[in-house]
């Protein structure tokens, strides 16, 4: 499949359609679409025939399960660089979405996890449906979400975001419209009668009033049920703290939280934590995607990623050996070094580090 195939494109009426076209990979994302689309956006935008965007994915499973972390894996063994060209261009286009002046629609049907999230949840209308599973699994292959996933994570209600951040877990569509992660919650049955109503729309506002008028009450989630003790417990100032108050809370669904977060990478975990709230602290997405291209340029030459990629999705033995392995054995160094400034490297979207009102400590 050439690059052309991987993200096809069409006008229906006034609308440009994208979609993602690797469904035997699951949509995931490789540096070839990611140029593509943000080509393709640029088309768009110069376009005044062009109303909207529309985001789909091929196949029946999902938009999009994330990057291909297998040629990440393979880039890093091999003592490669052409992963952080990837990250480079993807967090460019993650910007690039958030920041399009015309309405970018995202179908999120299925699974939508990691890179994924990043192409659709920050486009400015967000469609779910029952189908929807959300999430930002990173920290159980070893690495940090990243995409802006941080920006929107933190910016989730209470501490809502950091749990699902911790555990990786996936979220269906109420759960995924009270975390801010998407809009409007649309049948899967009524996603055909819904695009070929955008299809019809001469102007933005139509296309927004055509989402609004397709739009529905999501079947019932679970996390609003569980804040009590997710923001209890999620406020410590540690990832050992956080997973000693789940275990304590007396609640099934606590210590089942304690139970997934011990099994993900322990570096993963602490620079998670701090990644989340070092971005609440940033006054915009783009000094947010500076951070995350730090984060994972240090992630790319750490151990972890390489075994959790491993483990995941090459051995498929789920077993994965991390190191350090234990929570206490990460030192603050550790942590630290992974949003250290990269010099004349930096990603550069944002004000350069230490500058600007929004600077983190």
């Amino acid at each position: 499949m050439n690059h052309e195939d991987s993200v096809l494109l069409h006008t229906e009426g006034r609308i440009r359609h994208l979609t993602l076209n690797r469904p035997r990979a699951l949509n995931a994302l490789n540096h070839a679409m990611v140029l593509r689309m943000a080509q393709a956006l640029d088309a768009a935008e110069q376009d005044t025939a062009v109303v909207a965007v529309l985001l789909t994915g091929a196949g029946e499973r999902g938009l999009c399960a994330g990057g291909d972390i297998r040629s990440i894996r393979d880039d890093a063994l091999a003592g490669g660089r052409s992963s952080l060209d990837f990250w480079r261009d993807e967090y460019r286009l993650n910007a690039r979405i958030a920041g399009f002046p015309k309405p970018y629609v995202a179908l999120m049907d299925g699974i939508v996890m990691g890179g994924g999230v990043g192409v659709s949840a920050h486009g400015s209308i967000r469609i779910v449906t029952e189908r929807s599973r959300i999430a930002m699994p990173e920290t159980g292959i070893g690495f940090v979400p990243d995409v802006g996933g941080t920006r929107l994570l933190g910016a989730a209600p209470g501490e809502l975001g950091t749990h699902l951040a911790l555990t990786g877990d996936a979220v269906g569509a109420a759960d995924a419209l009270a975390c801010g992660l998407a809009d409007h919650f649309v049948p899967s049955q009524d996603l055909p009668a819904l695009v070929a109503a955008l299809d019809t729309c001469t102007t933005p506002e139509a296309v927004v009033a055509a989402a609004e008028r397709f739009a529905g009450t999501a079947p019932a989630g679970e996390l609003a049920g569980h804040r009590d003790w997710i923001d209890a417990c999620y406020t410590a100032d540690a990832v050992e703290e956080i997973v000693e108050r789940l275990a304590d809370r007396g609640v099934p669904a606590a210590k089942q939280a304690a139970t997934t977060i011990l099994a993900k990478s322990p570096t993963a975990l602490k620079v998670t934590l701090e990644a989340i709230r070092r971005a609440r602290r940033l006054d915009s997405l783009e000094a947010v995607l500076d951070q995350e291209f730090r984060v994972s340029s240090a992630a790319f030459t750490g151990p972890d990623l390489v075994e959790g990629v491993r483990a995941q999705i090459v051995d498929k033995d789920r077993n994965p050996h991390w190191h350090p392995a234990e929570l206490a054995e990460v030192t603050d160094e550790d942590v630290t070094r992974h949003f250290a400034p990269l010099g004349d490297g930096e990603l550069g979207l944002g004000p350069a580090p230490g500058t600007g009102p929004a600077a983190a400590g």
